[in-house]
């Protein structure tokens, strides 16, 4: 017996370029900026002003890498398992060779803090406490710069040594480690709830458990709030040969030399300069995509979630505002805005995209995770204006429920796609790509299921929506790869979540999205 069946078309999304100074194109953003330098060039190069803080160690590890960072990083030669010829591996050429950028490390400005300092503070008992005093030795250094010092900082880098990263995550268990009684009790994780006491007793100290025990959010919301961007290393990244093991290798494994220096270099660039390294090339005008984020607030006893939507423009600025506060959790990993909220978000960012480009878009992208329900994208069609397709498109993982294989030693290309419908299909963002040669995963890819859920004018073309993800797989500025597996709509809304919702975030207002990551 003969069953009906359904042909499904497979295409392939070509990979998009990037655009880099001298008008140039590149598929590869470390090609692109070795050979042309940053979009917003050419210009002469400019000196960035440093801001360190770290430990008598971290501090001589981090100039000694500066110096480096000057100068050619080559790659190191292939191992005994090694391609020959391995393409994703790319040679530094050096901070101005690459980007324009100058650095002098005897020029920096340097915050010294004990290691015995923040030993004790990692100590404390209470891990609220603990992690609260650690980010404090750092802050105070970036507070008593701005209000001492005239010199401007463009971006303050924390060095930290192994047992920031050991003892002050949520899920560190400092096994181990003798810890000493502090002002809170060890087992105490949120505030006391005392109504009859309510401004008879002092609780602002209680504060620290507004929020989550982790360095790295909190130190990020609170730099949010005094302006700065940061970058935070770990000393085993800049001097991994003075951190061994028994049998004389690094404690961590970690990447070759070269390719670090790329990841934090375009860290630099972004976090100091005015416009990103590169930018989507060939964009169509008048396009912006909106990233919804929506994140739980920890210990809140109204249960409430913290909102906020990513702007990125066509070319790759994104800017994140925050909304209001409130019950937006209608199920299981499942969030909702309510027409208010919705409405005032929406307004945000086409506030801003006038503000910039002069005009309103011509098409809004809104992606999400979920589907949209009828009370915010009701509210969303109130305030879009006439002459603006506002399109709601759900990007989700998928984990192995459809797989896709070809002949080979190596997966589906990157950019191959199913098409089910007009509306729906699968994207493979991973996959092996022709230009390195190689697939860079650990196992069979799993692709992206995209669904063009909602239009207030035609639908489009879903190969055109998939193009765009495709593009927007391509600027994360945070590091120098080839691409993302997840759009930088996706990527980055749990790492803006985390932020926001901490409670040393909650006075912050629009920030370009540099302040966050």
């Amino acid at each position: 017996m003969e069953l009906p069946g359904k042909v499904l078309e497979v295409t392939y999304i070509t990979e998009p370029d990037l655009a880099f100074g001298h008008g140039q194109v590149s598929d590869h953003p470390k090609d692109g900026l070795f050979l042309y330098g940053p979009h917003s060039g050419p210009v002469r190069p400019k000196e960035i002003s440093i801001g360190v803080i770290g430990t008598d160690k971290g501090l001589f590890y981090f100039r000694n890498w500066a110096i480096k960072l000057g100068g050619f990083i080559a790659v190191p030669p292939p191992g005994k398992t090694d391609k020959a010829h391995r393409l994703h591996l790319s040679n530094f050429p050096g901070l101005e060779e690459a980007f324009g950028l100058i650095i002098s490390p005897g020029d920096f400005v340097e915050r010294k803090i004990a290691h015995a300092t923040l030993d004790d503070a990692t100590r404390t008992e209470n891990q609220h406490e603990a992690v609260r005093k650690a980010v404090d030795c750092y802050i105070q250094e970036v507070e008593y710069h701005d209000h001492n010092e005239e010199r401007k900082i463009d971006v303050w880098l924390f060095i930290l040594p192994e047992l920031i990263f050991e003892r002050c995550k949520s899920l560190s268990r400092r096994s181990g480690v003798k810890l000493v009684k502090g002002a809170f009790a060890k087992k105490q994780k949120e505030r006391f709830d005392m109504p009859l006491f309510a401004g008879v007793i002092d609780q602002s100290d209680e504060d620290i458990f507004d929020d989550v025990p982790d360095f790295h959010r909190q130190a990020k919301a609170r730099l949010l709030a005094l302006g700065h961007t940061s970058q935070l290393i770990r000393e085993t990244t800049l001097a991994p040969d003075h951190f061994l093991n028994q049998v004389d290798k690094p404690l961590r494994p970690l990447q070759d030399p070269a390719t670090v220096a790329w990841n934090i270099a375009t860290g630099l660039y972004y976090k100091t300069q005015s416009e990103p390294p590169w930018k989507v090339a060939n964009v169509r005008p008048g396009v912006c995509y909106i990233g919804l984020v929506f994140k739980t607030i920890p210990n809140d006893p109204k249960e409430y979630a913290c909102c906020a939507a990513q702007m990125f423009l066509n070319e790759g600025d994104a800017v994140v505002f925050r909304g209001a506060n409130g019950r937006y959790k209608t199920g299981d990993r499942e969030f909702h805005l309510k027409a208010p909220e919705a409405k005032k978000l929406i307004s945000k960012v086409l506030d801003t995209f006038k503000e910039k480009h002069g005009v309103l878009p011509r098409e809004l992208f809104i992606h999400g995770r979920t589907t949209f329900n009828d009370e915010e994208w009701n509210a969303f069609k109130e305030v879009a204006p006439t002459g603006t397709n506002l399109i709601g498109v759900r990007i989700k993982k998928t984990y192995g429920d459809t797989k896709l294989f070809r002949y080979g030693d190596y997966p589906v290309l990157r950019g191959t796609a199913i098409l089910l419908d007009e509306r729906n299909a699968y994207l493979w963002t991973n996959g092996f790509i022709p230009r390195l040669n190689t697939y860079i995963g650990p196992e069979t890819p799993n692709p992206l299921y995209i669904s063009i859920l909602k239009s207030t004018g035609e639908p489009p073309d879903i190969r055109r929506v998939l193009t765009d993800i495709m593009g927007l797989t391509k600027i994360n500025y945070n590091a120098c790869n080839y691409c993302d597996g997840l759009p930088v709509t996706v990527r980055f809304a749990d790492k803006v979540g985390d932020v926001l919702t901490m409670g040393s975030a909650k006075d912050s207002e629009r920030q370009p999205l540099k302040f966050y990551v």
